[in-house]
């Protein structure tokens, strides 16, 4: 006889299996990406500004490889996630996937949204991304309020989860091949802002974001992605503070 439990982690199988899709096309983007940018001739810089340009694009990519980060991130937290994990745990990884969505959210209607509109996109696709990044936030603050143990708990997340793979899919197909055509001058430039902006908002919440990763990934994934987040860290205050001193 099938148990509620057994319905929950069906449904998370069939979560998995969408998000591994998602994550493979990501992967080939990815790749691709990276043949373009080794095949671009490079420039010498002259001047200090065009110095630190290069420096700031060789730290922090363009933003739409940026956006597909962040779309990696979220999705490989999602293919972590279990039902029957200790509450604690779960807790600790809805946390870590929850910040991921709200910078993310915070930083496209900041700087990613704006560009869009500039360059001709629809307002009214603008607003469908906004509404469902409030949706999501609704979601997120309903399982704050929960007991990872009860099962509306799960049922929740994969509510949220859905919700995210319906957004990434939107973003994947719609709004970033029109940004690399659209923006294709700026993307380097708002992939920086986008970078500065991410440690701004990290600021405040650097405890929960390495406990919170730390529980999500194996340490050896952990210790790769925590390093990258610091190394940029470092990278990025080093880079501004010598450009300021000029």
């Amino acid at each position: 006889m099938s148990t509620a439990a057994d319905h929950l982690e069906e449904q998370a199988g069939v979560a998995r299996e969408q998000v591994d899709r998602t994550l493979e096309a990501l992967e080939r983007r990815f790749y691709v990406n990276r043949r373009r940018a080794g095949a671009a001739p490079g420039a010498s810089p002259k001047t200090l500004r065009t110095a630190f340009s290069a420096a700031s694009r060789a730290v922090s990519p363009g933003i739409t490889t940026v956006i597909r980060f962040d779309h990696a991130h979220v999705l490989a937290a999602f293919r972590r996630y279990r039902t029957y994990l200790p509450g604690p745990r779960k807790r600790a990884m809805v946390a870590n996937i929850s910040l991921a969505l709200e910078i993310h959210a915070q930083l496209e209607e900041e700087i990613f949204y704006p560009a869009l509109f500039a360059a001709g996109w629809s307002t009214d696709d603008l607003d469908k991304g906004i509404t469902e990044h409030d949706q999501m936030q609704s979601l997120i603050q309903r399982l704050r309020e929960m007991s990872p143990r009860e099962s509306a708990f799960d049922q929740t997340f994969h509510e949220l989860i859905r919700l995210v793979l319906h957004h990434i899919a939107d973003e994947e197909t719609t709004l970033l091949p029109f940004a690399e055509v659209h923006l294709r001058d700026h993307l380097h430039e708002l992939g920086w802002q986008m970078s500065v902006r991410r440690l701004e908002l990290l600021k405040s919440h650097k405890a929960r974001a390495v406990i919170t990763t730390a529980v999500t990934f194996p340490i050896l994934t952990g210790v790769l992605v925590l390093g990258t987040l610091f190394g940029g860290w470092r990278a990025l205050k080093a880079l501004a503070s010598a450009f300021h001193s000029r």
